[in-house]
């Protein structure tokens, strides 16, 4: 057994002496003079150091000495001692910078505290004076505290459940001497014994806070090991609204393979969800955006957030890595949060090349029914992304708005990306064709910051949009 010392005993004794500390007598002058307390069972060491080496020197009066005449178990208090009491503690940050204590929250712990064991604690105070006014007066000033007892506290922390205690006045013997005294003029001494409760503690576990982030959960329904779908499929369609604003749709996410072998779960704290909106995010919580605050969900984690250092990351099938950002709560509105984004896991643009030029970026997305090309600025090559069709090949006369400086129709489909070179409108980007060329097309749209991909079908949005539990976490 490892070694263990507390002072626990010593504790009680501190308080008692302290108990009896501070008390007075007035001499025939009128002076106050504070009366001495000693812990009376001392070593030989030290009571010829008190006595100047000497056996002719005996201490001063008056004064106090308490020592300790017994220590017995308490049976009738006694309890179950395999109980374990848990307590949750939260603590305030501390900023050991400028040695303050912060508004937020701090380390977290777990305390479990072991059933101590009960033991009554007999205590004699003995009370030296040189005269019955003396003894008097110490006597009244004790005496009137205890009715038949007065409460001790061994410690300020409200976590040790053993502090609080009382001590019990038993037994008072009021001279040490005989009457007659006769010729011999030794120092009287009163004494006093006491009892007091008390508890012997063994160690208290202490442990960080933590949470479950993550359930897995085995499903033996055959399928091979390797189909498992450990991240979400998750898709944030785009469209133009009745007055040509760009919109997101209601993002969709689900696991492809569910009669796998092991079926993952991933799970996030609360089942609460997240909207990302390029450098903003906030907490979706059953359902509502912005429903919870940072602050009171992050209550719960035992690390200690940080601007600006904590991490988010965000999980993606359609992506080999988390796309991670660094974030930090916004003080004026605590339901959002301001993420910068580390540039190495989001998706590089895709390059694609025409007569003007090679780019990655657009600078438009457009209904072309719902918005006239003449009212965009068209200077330097624009590309437009377009979410609707135009003209057709089997019209005569297309729509004047699209057509070249020749009078010529220009015809393009939902989906493609195109481009003005100062005459005429070109495709660079055939949504039909070109994906077995690039693969799945990343672009970002240089009016509002916002990356996208093609799926093949759809524009979506790369990584922006709603994650449902289980597809992001934070790393503190």
């Amino acid at each position: 057994m490892q070694h263990f010392y507390d002072g626990q005993i010593r504790r009680y004794l501190t308080q008692l002496i302290r108990m009896m500390s501070g008390f007075s007598y007035k001499d025939g002058k009128g002076n106050l003079t504070t009366i001495p307390v000693m812990y009376g069972d001392i070593t030989r060491q030290v009571g010829s150091i008190l006595r100047d080496n000497s056996e002719n020197k005996i201490p001063s009066a008056p004064r106090m000495g308490i020592y300790v005449t017994g220590l017995e178990m308490d049976r009738s208090r006694t309890s179950d001692s395999s109980y374990v009491s848990k307590a949750h503690i939260r603590e305030r940050a501390f900023d050991e910078n400028n040695n303050e204590y912060l508004n937020k929250e701090g380390k977290n712990y777990t305390v479990e505290r072991l059933m101590p064991t009960p033991y009554t604690l007999s205590v004699n105070v003995d009370i030296w004076t040189t005269n019955t006014e003396q003894k008097l007066q110490i006597m009244e000033q004790v005496l009137m505290l205890f009715n038949p007892s007065l409460e001790i506290q061994t410690t300020d922390n409200y976590l040790d459940w053993t502090s609080l205690s009382v001590v019990n006045l038993d037994n008072i013997s009021w001279s040490s001497r005989s009457i007659p005294t006769g010729t011999e003029s030794e120092i009287d001494v009163g004494s006093l014994t006491f009892t007091t409760p008390i508890y012997i503690s063994p160690p208290t576990k202490v442990k960080r806070l933590g949470i479950v982030t993550d359930v897995i959960s085995r499903v033996f329904q055959g399928g091979e090991i390797d189909d498992i779908d450990d991240a979400a499929e998750i898709s944030t369609k785009i469209y133009i609204d009745e007055n040509g604003d760009l919109q997101r749709g209601k993002t969709e996410a689900y696991w492809e393979n569910t009669q796998t072998r092991l079926t993952v779960a991933p799970t996030s704290y609360q089942n609460t969800g997240l909207l990302v909106l390029n450098t903003t995010i906030k907490l979706i919580d059953k359902g509502n955006v912005g429903g919870k605050s940072w602050p009171e969900f992050l209550l719960a984690f035992p690390q200690k957030f940080q601007d600006g250092i904590t991490q988010v990351r965000l999980t993606r099938a359609d992506m080999p890595f988390d796309v991670i950002g660094a974030l930090a709560i916004n003080p004026l509105d605590e339901t959002e949060a301001t993420v910068i984004w580390d540039e190495d896991t989001i998706p590089t643009d895709t390059s694609i090349s025409s007569e003007a030029g090679t780019r990655n970026k657009i600078d438009y997305i457009i209904d072309p029914l719902k918005t006239n090309p003449n009212d965009l600025q068209l200077s330097g090559n624009p590309r437009i992304l377009i979410l609707g069709d135009i003209g057709n090949s089997a019209n005569t006369d297309g729509a004047d708005a699209w057509k070249n400086l020749d009078n010529s129709d220009f015809v393009a489909n939902a989906n493609d990306i195109i481009e003005w070179d100062g005459s005429k409108w070109t495709i660079v980007f055939d949504a039909d064709v070109d994906l077995s060329v690039y693969g799945t097309v990343y672009t970002t749209n240089l009016t509002t910051g916002v990356q996208y991909k093609f799926d093949g079908n759809d524009w979506l949005l790369s990584f922006e949009g709603e994650y449902p539990n289980g597809t992001w976490r934070l790393n503190f």
